[in-house]
């Protein structure tokens, strides 16, 4: 990796930590452990601020697949759609939303499943 991307890849890292600890508590520490849930069910995961909240994404230029925002006392942790995601049996509708009011043990098992989904391949949708 050239010197310029690695210096853009830790301001985009340091901008998402940045963004995430000016959240009001308890956000902020939801916010640091899907922060470290994500990256650890993703460890090649390029973070970034994507509509001004943390995004990840397969490299720089590569669409965010999962993201999370924190929007009028709401956190929401959400999958775009260039996620992989399977249809909801029975019907055409495709999982992208959770609001987080706390961040439990089975939560963030949960949210690192949806990680390694959303990154898995995308063929066949």
């Amino acid at each position: 990796m050239s010197p310029a991307r690695t210096d853009k890849t830790t301001k985009d890292l340091q901008a998402v930590v940045e963004k995430i600890q000016s959240m009001p508590e308890p956000y902020a520490e939801i916010g640091a452990r899907l922060h470290e849930t994500i990256l650890a069910a993703g460890p090649k995961l390029k973070p970034r601020l994507w509509y001004g909240m943390p995004g990840y994404a397969t490299s720089r230029s590569a669409p965010d697949l999962v993201f999370f925002r924190l929007d009028d006392g709401v956190m929401t942790l959400g999958l775009s759609e260039k996620a992989t995601v399977d249809r909801e049996a029975g019907s055409t509708l495709r999982p992208c939303a959770w609001y987080l009011e706390e961040l439990d043990d089975a939560t963030e098992e949960k949210v690192a499943e949806l990680v390694r989904t959303a990154f898995g391949s995308r063929t066949g949708r």
